[in-house]
């Protein structure tokens, strides 16, 4: 276990003045950012999901019109009359 201990100690030294580096009149997302990112997230996903479960309702089969003739009796009527 010491020997574990120093190698933390000897990576935060090294991470520390990198830390110091950071520019503090940078702008960055921060916690808040990281809450309407993951609550966007959610809100596709959830999106998605539905549209999902509505596409699996669509029937996609044409159905035949009730009032519509058949497809070849115009035409023959049509051709009948002239």
């Amino acid at each position: 276990m010491p020997d574990m201990s120093a190698s933390v100690s000897l990576a935060v030294t090294h991470l520390v003045p990198l830390a110091k580096e950071v520019d503090e009149n940078k702008v960055t997302p921060g916690v808040l950012g990281f809450i309407v990112f993951a609550v966007m997230a959610l809100a596709v996903w959830g999106l998605m999901k539905s549209m999902s479960k509505h596409m699996q309702k669509v029937d996609f089969k044409e159905s035949p019109d009730a009032g519509a003739e058949p497809v070849g009796t115009k035409a023959d009527s049509t051709a009948r009359q002239s």
